[in-house]
């Protein structure tokens, strides 16, 4: 019986509200595998049914190779996901999303595992001319022409999701691999002014991760091979995201590999991407946010 649900970066942001909402919804058991770069074992769920293994993807298979029966899907989220840190850790992100990624896709395959796949929109920008932007893009980009290999040569089962600058519960605050939302919130929290990479005009369409966790599962549910954006209609400049928490702005120098516009179109893939749309508003999270928190700076600025 086919019970399991594999979740690779289970102890990280997407990863572990995916857990939740299996834990919540479903009766399946779940195994998280984790390397602690960026998850965190904060964001563990106490439950008889959750077992976190600390490991590597490109281990995989020693990892679950005596549950290998029993697994009904891999979600495959545990990646290196960060543009600007990809140049400075390019040997930790090809570990991660070439080698560690070709061992999941294997693993699947020779245990016929279906397998959900994040994928990510800076591999969508500038008509796809953005897919060799960073490292980072650029091993996102090939995962993805091989796994449209894979169907072709074995008839390989997959749903790809790409993710939009996704926000909310259990994001990362701190650190190199710290999203902008969470950024911006633990400045608005301390007291410092919002840092803005220059010129502060790149555009974002940031998606709540509830949205998010909903696109994941609506993929889990089909057979398609098919391929899934889930975004915000409405894009926001970073600058006007730090305006939203009326807080004061500290401008940083540009960085390699920054994007300027957050893409909706398709690269040139086979599939036709399948688009959704977020249904929670960036602005009403960020001025619930302030509501919560006003007792703590209501005075500040």
């Amino acid at each position: 019986m086919k019970n399991i649900i594999i979740i690779t970066g289970g102890a990280g942001f997407v990863g572990s509200n995916l857990i939740n909402y299996f834990l919540e919804k479903t009766k399946y058991k779940i195994i998280s595998i984790d390397n602690y770069s960026s998850g965190t074992k904060k964001n563990h769920v106490i439950n008889q049914k959750v077992i976190y293994k600390n490991a590597h993807t490109k281990d995989i298979n020693l990892t679950l190779n005596k549950y290998k029966k029993r697994i009904k899907t891999i979600f495959h989220f545990g990646e290196f996901s960060r543009i600007y840190q990809s140049f400075l850790h390019m040997n930790e992100c090809i570990q991660s999303n070439t080698i560690g990624t070709n061992a999941v896709f294997d693993f699947c395959l020779k245990n016929k595992i279906k397998l959900i796949y994040s994928a990510t929109s800076a591999s969508l920008g500038n008509k796809g001319k953005d897919k060799n932007l960073s490292p980072y893009a650029f091993t996102k980009s090939k995962n993805l022409e091989f796994l449209e290999n894979l169907k072709n040569w074995f008839n390989f089962k997959y749903e790809v999701i790409f993710f939009y600058n996704v926000y909310g519960p259990n994001q990362i605050s701190k650190g190199k691999m710290a999203t902008v939302i969470g950024i911006f919130e633990e400045c608005f929290l301390n007291k410092k002014p919002l840092t803005v990479v220059r010129p502060g005009s790149q555009s974002r369409r940031f998606t709540h991760i509830n949205d998010t966790i909903e696109i994941c599962i609506k993929a889990w549910k089909k057979n398609k091979c098919q391929y899934y954006s889930i975004s915000n209609k409405k894009s926001y400049s970073i600058k006007q995201v730090a305006k939203l928490f009326g807080s004061n702005i500290k401008y940083v120098p540009s960085r390699k590999g920054e994007r300027y516009a957050s893409a909706l179109s398709s690269m040139s893939l086979h599939n036709k991407v399948n688009r959704n749309f977020g249904k929670i508003a960036l602005k009403d999270y960020i001025s619930d946010f302030i509501k919560k928190h006003s007792n703590k700076s209501k005075n500040f600025w």
